[in-house]
């Protein structure tokens, strides 16, 4: 049996018990495909990130308890947070080695700042069934990875609700559906649903900023953004547009640190 560290960390927040918990999982070598899937249905949050040391910084993966994902925003935050607080980096930058190429992720006082590759959404045709789920129409509807829909208020937003059986009919590993509108106390709001995930609405979407930045920044006509995801738990997210990239900072809280026996 061998003991490895576990960290469970709130993403997108200043307060445990707000924004988007993952969990994170410092390595020294990568365990067998199947044991990290089987560690991320164990610890049964929507993302458990993995990383190994490498000689300019990380190689970082993730988790969701059914698959392995090309990109995650909150778990990336979680895990730079888990580096720079838990292990002692002393740089004021990481570089991470992902899926998606190469990220970075900054320390800027009480926030960390991720730099992520920039998704600009397009017109698209909504499927049917996914239109059948959703208790409101919307305005328009745009896709990158992710379907954005497009909504008149945060009212919208707020009162939309989802039929999971229908929902979960359709299968969009690794995206989902993404429904936005203009905030009243920031630049914009949104909430994320995942078909046939575990957990069907996602607190605080990282990746899912990685469209919506370029939207709303085009829409708006400003590269800086305050965003706010309204689930339950609900988030803040700083964001701002860099031609092909986007930035996307927020705050993190440890809630639990402990160990995986194997």
């Amino acid at each position: 049996m061998k003991n490895i560290d576990l960290y469970q960390i709130d993403a997108f927040t200043d307060q445990v018990f707000k924004g988007n918990p993952a969990c994170v999982v410092p390595l020294e070598s990568w365990l067998e495909d199947q044991v990290m899937l089987n560690i991320a249905k164990e610890n049964g949050v929507a993302e458990t990130a993995f990383f190994i040391p490498t000689e300019k910084g990380f190689h970082l993966r993730w988790f969701t308890p059914e698959i392995e994902m090309d990109l995650c925003g909150h778990a990336t935050l979680a895990t730079a947070h888990c580096i720079f607080e838990h292990l002692g980096f002393e740089e004021d930058q990481i570089l991470f080695e992902s899926n998606s190429g190469l990220l970075t992720v900054k320390r800027m006082g009480h926030l960390y700042q991720m730099d992520f590759p920039s998704r600009m959404p397009m017109p698209d045709t909504l499927p049917a069934i996914i239109g059948e789920a959703l208790s409101i129409e919307p305005k328009w509807v745009l896709k990158s990875r992710d379907f954005v829909l497009v909504y008149d208020s945060e009212e919208d937003i707020k009162n939309i609700r989802v039929d999971r059986s229908l929902l979960d009919q359709i299968n969009l590993d690794p995206g989902g559906v993404v429904v936005t509108a203009l905030g009243k106390d920031c630049d914009f709001v949104s909430r994320y649903f995942t078909p046939q995930a575990s957990i069907l609405e996602d607190p605080v979407t990282g990746s899912a900023h990685c469209s919506l930045i370029p939207y709303w920044s085009n829409r708006l006509e400003k590269k800086k953004l305050k965003a706010r995801q309204l689930s339950e738990r609900g988030g803040v997210l700083f964001c701002e547009q860099l031609h092909d990239r986007v930035l996307i900072s927020g705050s993190a809280k440890t809630y639990l640190s402990g160990s995986i026996v194997l």
